[in-house]
């Protein structure tokens, strides 16, 4: 499981934005930039090319 103290302190390496963490899916998700962050072995994975774009729908559903 990833550290409460990391998941508040970490920012969107683009946008700087906070994130919501996705525990099922395992990943960290930026709204405003409609990417999803990796996790991977508890690290996560803070890179664009890394990331996966998410639909409009994908994004509604964390609002």
């Amino acid at each position: 499981m990833i550290d409460k103290k990391l998941l508040d302190i970490l920012a969107c390496p683009i946008c700087k934005s906070s994130l919501v963490y996705d525990k099922a899916k395992q990943e960290l998700i930026c709204k405003p930039d409609r990417l999803a962050f990796p996790i991977r072995d508890d690290i996560p994975v803070m890179l664009e090319d890394e990331a996966r774009a998410l639909s409009f729908e994908e994004v509604e559903a964390y609002r």
